[in-house]
């Protein structure tokens, strides 16, 4: 090898490295607090959310200058979902338990925003009939309700963080809905509210 082509290789890896740098910070870096809420629903655990996230941007500065730019949050769900199981294998794949689970998160990296006026007034409104109703569906129905309904996702994040399709999402998500309203409506109705 001569000087001139080491040289080359030289600047090509320097100048690969400056596009990777630059197409993370304007692809990954924006989705980092859903990647960490979404990390949060699947691991039920901030540490263990905090490490999946990490080693979710591991992979993605890897693979970013293959992706080819449409849907980055949906992309960088997957790697997410990807790398939980990969990470979990020989665990018992999580399904969500508690519907108090969004009480005991607290912000990665140190931040603190507080609670918005949505958190208060959902904390504030939920009575021990829909918590009840909450911990009694379907683990399937549940997970899609809490993703979709509590933690704010997108049907097609939902999805991808879930890796079903978005039909899938939707269908459950309608039934979840159905069943919750017709546990309100048969407790409701048990305690006299509805005639």
């Amino acid at each position: 090898m001569t000087v001139e082509s080491l040289t080359m290789d030289r600047a090509s890896t320097d100048a690969e490295q400056a596009d990777r740098s630059r197409a993370f910070r304007e692809i990954v870096e924006p989705e980092l607090p859903v990647l960490l809420r979404a990390a949060r629903a699947l691991t039920k655990s901030s540490a263990d959310a905090e490490d999946l996230v990490q080693e979710t941007l591991i992979r993605a500065f890897k693979a970013i200058l293959q992706f080819d730019g449409a849907y980055p949050r949906a992309w960088l769900l997957t790697i997410l979902r990807n790398t939980n199981m990969n990470m979990n294998r020989r665990k018992r794949p999580f399904l969500l338990s508690d519907g108090n689970l969004w009480e005991n998160a607290t912000p990665a990296f140190g931040h603190d925003h507080g609670s918005s006026a949505e958190e208060s007034a959902l904390d504030k409104s939920l009575s021990t009939e829909i918590q009840k109703g909450f911990k009694d569906l379907d683990p399937r129905f549940r997970e899609v309700l809490f993703l979709v309904d509590i933690q704010g996702f997108n049907y097609r994040d939902c999805a991808a963080v879930l890796g079903v399709p978005v039909g899938t999402v939707m269908s459950r998500l309608s039934r979840g809905r159905k069943r919750l309203r017709e546990h309100l409506i048969k407790t409701s109705a048990l305690e006299g509210r509805i005639k």
